[in-house]
This record gives structure tokens, C-alpha cells and sequence, in this order.
């Protein structure tokens, strides 16, 4: 089913292709275009793209990364001819964070276009200047008005780095042509356990050619290392465009650390430090807090999960399947306790859905719910056993305190589907029905379809990957690489979900229309 791109939107195709391809022009007036005249090699440089995300009705992060020791300015407007300058912010680039800087835009209009610029200028006040670099992004609305996002996740797994000859990271591209309003990272945006060789054989006897680095040739075990898995990504054209263009919700799952992790028993030679975290899981989270433009927040220690409000009509719950789990595998024959949420995650889950206004609740997962997995949750026909009573507590809760209208977008599984949970099939009966859809690989190896257990009685009303006479890990080059993209009407606030392939194929779509809030007091405010 195709979706129009909707009426009203500021920025048309022609100026949208200008921005990205001019990606170190100078734009514009005002200070950041005037740099100083100097020697080239003495003006820092913008190392890695720029990049905005967790985007509010009023404010964005902007991420950036210098190749030295330098400080970042950050001007923004609401014009692209930046006439009229906003906000201007600046931060350092040290070091310590391997010259990587963020800062938050904040005072911004609802609902509106922002062009932002970088640069980075010579830390030692010389007046150095270095060249500027332009994005974009658009500011949650505060009125109820159509917004479009995609979602997909696992990018550079199974050793398929980029491949010029073969156009790089081509997903990143498909979905900068659909210009959505943001963009939900489900986790694996690197794959540090996974080294890219240069040369990798295809079945049908071609040879695919890697870019590669010295340390994206070893698996990361050192800071530096799991640094350099992000900035190889980042050496490709796409997603550096797409990043300038679209703001990012990153979530994490197991490859920014290693395969199948859980925060008890993952550790190198370097083990764990004196409260008994691992050293390798430390070294991980930092460099992905690093890398992702997300909020700051010191006092969370490194929390990842988070409520993002983007207007009325949609409210978006990142949640973190590794940090809280336990660590056993998913196995029947164990017995011991289990959970892959934790009593803290989950009860602030429940506390921010009961507290949500808006009339979609999207629940951004790190995995799915009822695919038959020694990782993940569901562990095969029958009443729920293990991490399946985590998730039958939530389903319960919801259904009890009259919450609904909620949807559930994951990746991990390297094929794309959609499946409806329904009670009427389910082992386990006390929750309402609900849609969860799964998308990916943006950029890796492409899986068959799992099998689905029935606890909570999932149908697969659609799905894609590759088939068994091709096997598994199926190269990017084939055309079995996905996204999804989610259209929520302003007017009607139907949501319809489309499952695309990298060639911009709408593979499979559905409607889905919002149910009366069936929370007392809020049934009547609705339609006031």
C-alpha cells in the first residue's frame, strides 16, 4: 500500500537531495559562515557526520565528533537560509570522550523544521574556524498532526561491512527518501563481537569487498575498540546522510557488547570491577552513550530506557532487554529465577503507560515477544514459564488498568514480520489484543522466520526472510534488508504500518484503528 508523502511539509525532494549531497558546504550567513582564513590542515575537522536525536516539541540533542581536541558550535533556525539564528551552543571536544561532543538544543518551536549547523573551531582560541556542516530535523508537534517514523535495527553483523562497488549501507538511503519525522534504532548498531574481513565469498561465486580498519578487523575488547566499531559504520556515505537529515531514537541490544549478553557473566580477560559489574560491559556502554545522540543523564548512571514524548498522538517507551536481565539462557529445565525487564524497569514501564496521554503507546523493544529464542523470552507452547511471567504481569496490568492502543516495534530476528497477539489463541488470556512488528536487518546477514509458541497467541499475519534453500546469512546484496515505517493520521489518528525492503518495496501494510481510552475519568476527557 503506498503512502503519500504528506501535504504541508516545508521541505521538498529537491531540497532535501541539495542538503544531504552538500553535506560540508558553508550555508548561509551569520558567524558560522565566515571562518577565518588558515592554513587546511590547522582547521579541525567534523571526523564523523553530525547527527541530532531524542527530539522533543522544544528541544534536540546534536551530536558531532572532531579529528582533534576542538570546541563545537551549534547554531540553529527555522529557516534554511539561517537569516535568523535561534539558539547558539557550544561545547568542547576532548580527549577523553575521543573528541566526541553533544549538546542540547532547547527553546525550540513545536512542530517545526530546524536547520542546525556545526563547526568545530581550534580549542587554544587562535581563531581557527574549521568548515560547517548542515542537518535538519523536525521538533515534536504539540497539535495533533500527522507524523511519520520508521523503525529497524542490526547494522555491520555477520561480517558485511560496506561495500562501495555495491553502493554501502543502501537501507540508510531507502529510508532517507521517505523522510520520516525520526527514526527508532532497535538495537545491534554495531556488531563489536563480529570482525569484517576484506573479502567475503557469495554464493553465486562473487566476491564482496570490505572497507576495512585495523581495529573492526579484531573483536572489541578495548574502549578504543568498541569506539572504532562506530566510527567504521560511520564511514559510509548513507548513513552519515541519513543521520544529517533525521533525527535518531537509539536503543541497545546485544552486539554493542557481545553475542546473547546478560550484565552477569559477560567479561574479557579484564573480568569485573570491585561491585561486581563487568569491566567489558562498561567499557560497551560508555562507547555507545558516546556515539549516540541521546540525552544526558548523569544521575540515571547510563539508563537507557526512556519515555519520549512527540505530541498528542504518540508516545514512545524505549526500553532495555540486556541490562536488567538475568543471566541464564532461555531453557525450560531451569528453574531458577528469572527476568528480562527487572523489577525496576518494569515498574517504571507500568507507571509511564498509566501516566500517557497520548493515543498511541509505542513499545520500542529490543526483541520480540513470542519468538522462540534461548535469548529472548518465549520459550515454546504452553502457559508462561520463565521470562514469559514478566511479560504476562505487564500484558495483565495493562489490560486491567484500562490501557490500550499499544504497539510493539522490534528488530533482532534478521527477517521482518508482523504478528497479532490475540487472548482467544493464547495459553495465557488475561491481556487485550495487541500488534507487535518486526523489522531488519538494516545492514547484516538475513535469517529465516522463527517459530511463534502460543502463550500469548501470536499469528503471523505477514513475514519475510530469507528461504532455506538460500541459508542462512544471506548477504546484504540480495535485497532481503528491512525497515518499517508507521503513518499516524493527524485527523483520524488511524496508524498504518507498512513493512518496506531496501528497495523501497511496500511489502505488506495495515490499519489499525485507535480504541476508546478505557481508563476511568479519561474516557470523556478524549473527546472533549
Amino acid at each position: 500500500m503506498p503512502i503519500a508523502i504528506r501535504a504541508g511539509q516545508s521541505l521538498n525532494r529537491r531540497q532535501l537531495l541539495v542538503r544531504s549531497a552538500a553535506t560540508f558546504a558553508v550555508a548561509g550567513l551569520g558567524s558560522l559562515a565566515k571562518p577565518h582564513l588558515s592554513r587546511a590542515a590547522d582547521r579541525p575537522l567534523i571526523a564523523s557526520g553530525i547527527q541530532s536525536g531524542d527530539v522533543s516539541a522544544d528541544s534536540a540533542v546534536i551530536w558531532a565528533r572532531a579529528d582533534r581536541p576542538a570546541r563545537m558550535q551549534v547554531e540553529c533556525s527555522v529557516v534554511e537560509s539561517f537569516k535568523t539564528i535561534l539558539r547558539i551552543v557550544t561545547a568542547d571536544a576532548l580527549p577523553d570522550s575521543d573528541f566526541v561532543s553533544k549538546v542540547l538544543l532547547d527553546g525550540l518551536p513545536a512542530g517545526q523544521d530546524i536547520f542546525y549547523r556545526v563547526r568545530f573551531d581550534d580549542i587554544s582560541e587562535s581563531g581557527i574556524e574549521g568548515e560547517v556542516q548542515v542537518g535538519h530535523f523536525r521538533t515534536a508537534p504539540t497539535a495533533r498532526s500527522h507524523i511519520s517514523f520508521a523503525w529497524s535495527g542490526d547494522t555491520a553483523g555477520q561480517g558485511w561491512g560496506i561495500d562501495p562497488s555495491r553502493g554501502g549501507m543502501r537501507t540508510y538511503r531507502t529510508m532517507l527518501d521517505n523522510r520520516p519525522d525520526f527514526f527508532i534504532h532497535s538495537g545491534d548498531h554495531i556488531y563489536a563481537d563480529c570482525p569484517v574481513e576484506r573479502e567475503l565469498k557469495l554464493p553465486n561465486g562473487e566476491i564482496w569487498r570490505n572497507i576495512v580498519t585495523e581495529q573492526k578487523s579484531v573483536v572489541a575488547h578495548s574502549l578504543e575498540q568498541f569506539r572504532a566499531n562506530y566510527k567504521y559504520n560511520l564511514l559510509d556515505d548513507n548513513l552519515r546522510a541519513f543521520n544529517a537529515e533525521v533525527p535518531m531514537f537509539a536503543q541497545w541490544d546485544d552486539h554493542e557488547v557481545t553475542n546473547d549478553w546478560a550484565p552477569i557473566g559477560t567479561a574479557d580477560e579484564t573480568g569485573y570491577a570491585e561491585d561486581g559489574s563487568s569491566l567489558l560491559v562498561a567499557r560497551a556502554r560508555r562507547a555507545f552513550h558516546e556515539f549516540m545522540p541521546m540525552r544526558v543523564t548523569p544521575a540515571q548512571d547510563g539508563r537507557i530506557y526512556r519515555k519520549i514524548v512527540y505530541g498528542p498522538l504518540l508516545d514512545v517507551f524505549m526500553i532495555d532487554m540486556r541490562s536488567y536481565r538475568d543471566s541464564t539462557f532461555n531453557k525450560r529445565d531451569d528453574q531458577s529465577e528469572t527476568c528480562i525487564l527487572g523489577a525496576a524497569q518494569l515498574a517504571w514501564l507500568k507507571r509511564e503507560l498509566v501516566a500517557s496521554d497520548a493515543t498511541w503507546k509505542v513499545i520500542a523493544a529490543d526483541m520480540p515477544i513470542g519468538l522462540i529464542s534461548e535469548d529472548a523470552i518465549a520459550l515454546g507452547d504452553g502457559p508462561p514459564e520463565r521470562r514469559e511471567h514478566e511479560i504476562a504481569d505487564l500484558l495483565s496490568f495493562m489490560k486491567r488498568a484500562g490501557i490500550r492502543n499499544t504497539v510493539w516495534l522490534t528488530a533482532d530476528m534478521h527477517y521482518t514480520a508482523a504478528h497479532h497477539y490475540d487472548p482467544n489463541r493464547a495459553a495465557f488470556q488475561d491481556f487485550e489484543p495487541f500488534w507487535e512488528f518486526v523489522s531488519g536487518p538494516l545492514h547484516a546477514g538475513t535469517w529465516a522466520p522463527a517459530p511463534l509458541d502460543n502463550t500469548f497467541g501470536p499469528k503471523a499475519a505477514f513475514q519475510k526472510g530469507c528461504s532455506a534453500e538460500q541459508g542462512e546469512n544471506l548477504a546484504p546484496c540480495f535485497g532481503l534488508q528491512f525497515f518499517g515505517r508507521v503513518d499516524i493520521d493527524g485527523k483520524t489518528e488511524v496508524m498504518s504500518v507498512t513493512l518496506k525492503d531496501v528497495d523501497n518495496r511496500d511489502l505488506w501494510s495495515v490499519d489499525i484503528e485507535p480504541r476508546p481510552d478505557a481508563r476511568p475519568g479519561r474516557i470523556m476527557a478524549q473527546h472533549i
